[in-house]
């Protein structure tokens, strides 16, 4: 086992600099982090200056790191969805192991391509479903893999994405266009996904889908609605989108509330009040949610037939008060509900008396996002990372159902093979 390893940042946005970062310069010797890429000048300098970084190991770009020497063990690619796989692919051939955020890519060509890559040259790819590695759904885990409810047959879950945080991400934000980004099923949900097949140990055979972007559009702009929060709109008042009540005044997400993580770092590097103000003011977190460029989904449901014939239903929706997840798994001797927003587990066996088990929330994907960074670094030691960490085919699983879903979406709703990826 090693003492330490290497790492090189490329992408120091929210997730590779107020995320990942954090979490590898928690680990002490254990992690040295020797090379950051990032286009924004005030983000990379910022960086450069906290790690004492000299010029020649921080670039522009991550094409600009990959083009030279290897400088480092591996890589944590945090940039846009379909920058993913043209920056992890020449990193792999160079000799890099991957820590790669999810989505791989919204091309099943270029995830097996890079699966391809990823088996020829002996490099390890570990995608960012973070919430296998959160105390909670390891508790779930634990539970249905003890056979508390027998064999799963049903499973029902949602994912409550939140009116606000499909305002700022999937409205206003950097992943409102599929044609830029990624079909939204597949950006936000791919690790949904994930976390049921694994939980329930169970691999897909078909799906299909129903869904659109039925809200957010001109259609529904209220009467006197500006194309700007902060341009004297009309329909202010009562509009919950509003930027200002967002960003400034909502208790949970407002900087006037002491928020200054995300979202209001997202608008500011260093959220105050004036600053993210004059983000509402100029920036695009500050239009108006009906007079948007987004064609992604506001909300859509998944219909999942499993290879051994039990069935998963899945809903993922923008129209909810909390950001969170709720699942129900229904089996042949009982009944399991994992409500993610109030940390309880509640288990009923046919017959008998309910049981009821707590588990902690902690920050960044209710602790998923350490406990990621954890077991990544575990496997660069050489230590045992857990039985979380999966292999890039097994992680690609859910892109397949994603894509399949979304071709089934545009197609009406037919029901859509799920092929092998290679």
């Amino acid at each position: 086992m090693k003492d330490s390893f290497s790492i090189a940042l490329i992408g120091l946005g929210n997730r590779g600099k107020d995320t990942y970062l954090p979490e590898f310069l928690k680990c002490g010797d254990r992690v040295r982090v020797t090379a950051i890429a990032e286009p924004v000048d005030e983000r990379r300098e910022e960086v450069a200056r906290r790690l004492q970084l000299p010029p020649e190991r921080c670039f522009r770009t991550g094409e600009e790191l990959l083009a030279g020497p290897r400088l480092a063990d591996a890589v944590c690619i945090a940039t846009m969805d379909r920058q993913h796989v043209p920056q992890a692919v020449p990193a792999l051939e160079k000799g890099y192991d991957l820590l790669l955020e999810k989505p791989v890519s919204p091309s099943l060509e270029e995830c097996a391509r890079l699966a391809r890559t990823a088996r020829r040259t002996g490099r390890r790819v570990v995608v960012c479903h973070v919430l296998r590695y959160t105390p909670f759904y390891r508790k779930v885990k634990e539970l249905l893999e003890a056979g508390a409810v027998g064999t799963v047959m049903t499973i029902q879950a949602i994912e409550n994405v939140g009116y606000w945080h499909q305002a700022h991400s999937f409205v206003r934000g950097n992943w409102r266009d599929d044609r830029t980004s990624s079909p939204m099923l597949l950006q936000k949900c791919c690790h949904d996904l994930d976390l049921y097949l694994w939980l329930a140990g169970k691999s897909a055979a078909r799906v299909s889908s129903f869904g659109a972007n039925s809200f957010f559009n001109a259609a529904h702009a209220p009467a006197g609605a500006a194309d700007r929060c902060l341009s004297g709109c009309a329909a202010k008042e009562n509009c919950p989108f509003d930027a200002e009540k967002i960003y400034l005044t909502n208790a949970a997400t407002g900087i006037d509330a002491g928020n200054d993580g995300w979202p209001c770092e997202v608008l500011a590097a260093h959220p105050t009040h004036d600053s993210v103000r004059e983000a509402i003011r100029t920036g695009p977190y500050g239009r108006c949610v009906f007079a948007c460029d987004n064609n992604v989904v506001d909300h859509q449901v998944v219909n999942v037939e499993m290879s051994d014939g039990s069935t998963l239903g899945f809903t993922m929706t923008g129209f909810t008060q909390h950001n969170t997840r709720f699942a129900k798994f229904m089996g042949t001797a009982g009944e399991l509900t994992a409500d993610l927003l109030a940390g309880e587990i509640t288990l009923r066996q046919f017959g008998q008396p309910e049981q009821v088990f707590s588990v902690d929330a902690a920050e960044g994907h209710s602790g998923g996002d350490a406990g990621l960074v954890r077991a990544f670094v575990e496997l660069m030691l050489g230590g045992e990372p857990g039985s979380g960490l999966t292999s890039l085919d097994v992680s690609l699983e859910s892109h397949s159902i994603a894509l399949a879903a979304e071709r089934s979406r545009l197609a009406g709703g037919t029901a859509v093979e799920i092929a092998p990826l290679l």
